[in-house]
Order: structure tokens, then sequence, then C-alpha cells
């Protein structure tokens, strides 16, 4: 069940300090990961990879399995959660900060939300996603479906990409916020001030992708990404 050329989890994207600190973390021998959690700080690791992370959208978006694959690691081997607190702990206080990191970067601000969904979507507890995880997650959403928002194309991006790959759990979780949350979408969609062709087109897909059951009919694969090619 190996995972060809992820098996390294991105750690190669990070300065030779911080791959030696993650491979002392993980002893990879894919893809199999063992821990060793006497021979380095836990808590450090969760923060340099949530610092990586708010840098790097690509990183963001891979971020998940490597959390993941440490906290299992941890768990099953030492039988301890300094790596989870530590990265939920970092996770709150982004958060908490999230109005001043979009007024910092927004590029920081895409990758949090990134970097969080991700998160939410790898970690379970029980086999159900984080309820600790679940009004954070959709805070954030929120936020990217606010009108100053929807009128930048990277945020109405992350905001679609983000649905695409949670919003079928999250509206188990919570189903009331979700229409919530689609009754900013669809206003936003329907009073197109400052909306570019694009972001109206996406907004219409994640529109019709949730009333098809989250899932994407032919026909409308067919119309939304023949149109997004053109």
């Amino acid at each position: 069940m190996g995972e060809p050329s992820k098996e390294e989890y991105k750690i190669q994207c990070f300065d030779a300090e911080t791959q030696q600190l993650l491979k002392t973390a993980l002893k990879d021998s894919p893809p199999v990961f063992t821990l060793d959690p006497g021979a380095v700080d836990l808590e450090k690791v969760a923060n340099v990879i949530v610092d990586h992370s708010l840098q790097d959208s690509v990183f963001s978006k891979e971020a998940g399995r490597m959390c993941y694959a440490i906290i299992q690691a941890e768990s099953k081997q030492a039988g301890q959660s300094v790596f989870r607190r530590g990265l939920l702990n970092r996770l709150q206080q982004e958060y908490q900060t999230r109005e001043q990191l979009r007024a910092r970067s927004l590029q920081g601000w895409v990758c949090y939300v990134t970097f969080i969904c991700n998160i939410f979507d790898y970690l379970r507890v029980n086999n159900m996603p984080m309820m600790a995880l679940v009004n954070p997650v959709y805070d954030c959403l929120f936020r990217l479906a606010q009108p100053d928002s929807l009128s930048k194309e990277e945020e109405v991006d992350c905001l679609v990409l983000q649905l695409h790959r949670v919003g079928e759990q999250l509206e188990k979780m919570n189903g009331q916020r979700m229409d919530e949350l689609f009754v900013l979408i669809r206003d936003g969609f329907l009073l197109p001030a400052g909306l570019s062709s694009l972001a109206q087109l996406l907004l219409l897909e994640i529109i019709e992708f949730r009333a098809a059951g989250w899932k994407t009919t032919p026909a409308a694969h067919k119309y939304y990404y023949s149109e997004v090619s053109d």
C-alpha cells in the first residue's frame, strides 16, 4: 500500500536544518514511519510545519498527510499527543488573529485556510472529523464568502477548492451552518458587483456541486471545465 513519490511527505522542501528535525522525528522507511519521541521537540515540529504551511501554498495542501503520519506514530509508539496538542494550539493562535493575517498577507491567509481544511480532512477521532475544528473551518469559509473576499479570485478559488474537499463532511457535522454559508455564496453570485467572470463561474459551479449531492454531474463537468479551459 505504498504511495509513490509522496513517501517523504514534502520533507525535501524544507531547509537542511528543518529536514533533519523532521527526519529525526520520523524515522522514515517508507511507507511505514516510526517515531522517536525522545529525539526531538514535537511541539517545535508542529510549529515548523505550520510556519511553512503559511508560506508555501503547495505544501499547505499536503501537510495534513505529514501531520497525520506524525500523530499516528506518536500515539502508537509513545501513547502521547504532544504533536497534536501543539498543532491544535498553533492553529488556534493563527485562527484568533486571522483578520490580521489576511490584512498582512493574502497568500498567507489563503494558505492558512487551505492548511486548516487539510488538517480537518485528515485528523480523526473515533473515525469522525474533529468537532473542535468544525466551527473554526466554517468561520474561515464564511470569511471567504464575504463581499470583499469574493472580489479577489485567490479567495474565491480557495473557498471553492476547500468546499470540494471538505464541504460534504462539514455539512454532516453542521448542516445549518452550511445552509447559511450557501446563502452568502448565492448572494455573492446574484449581486456580482466586482466579481470577475471566473469568480462567478466558480461560485455557480460550487452551488450546483452541492445541489447535486456534492458530486459533479457529467454535464456540469463538461460545461464548467471546458469554460475554465477556454
